[in-house]
């Protein structure tokens, strides 16, 4: 007679070098929406200090340390795999502490109502590069 001719025991899955899963509600304090509101063609860039970053939370580090170059709010999320409403929520919350300058793009452009094609273009460019 065999032994163990019942079913043969899978492997468990190799640990991966991905971060755990964090929950997005776990990211925002439980919040939904953000301080203010805040477009996702915002552009975001760090303004705090290399020493200040250390202290603050995973994801605002990864935040920071992304903006050292200007993103936008569309990119920050797409770049960290994080839902929009989560980034446009922790980059308000940076901006609040002073750790991240945010530049709103014109209401409506500065033709009056028309989006600005300049702009349009950069998003587009920025997407392309995604």
């Amino acid at each position: 007679m065999h032994r163990g001719m019942g079913r043969v025991p899978t492997p468990e899955p190799e640990p991966q070098d991905e971060e755990p899963l964090i929950r997005p509600y776990a990211m925002t304090g439980g919040r939904t929406r953000p301080r203010y509101q805040l477009a996702i063609e915002a552009l975001v860039s760090t303004t705090a200090a290399p020493e200040r970053i250390g202290t603050l939370l995973p994801e605002h580090q990864r935040i920071c340390g992304l903006c050292t170059e200007i993103k936008s709010v569309a990119e920050i999320s797409a770049l960290l795999s994080i839902p929009l409403g989560v980034a446009r929520i922790l980059v308000a919350d940076l901006a609040e502490s002073g750790l991240v300058a945010i530049h709103q793009p014109a209401a409506g452009g500065e033709s009056g109502g028309t989006p600005d094609v300049t702009l349009l273009e950069r998003v587009l460019s920025g997407l392309r590069k995604l």
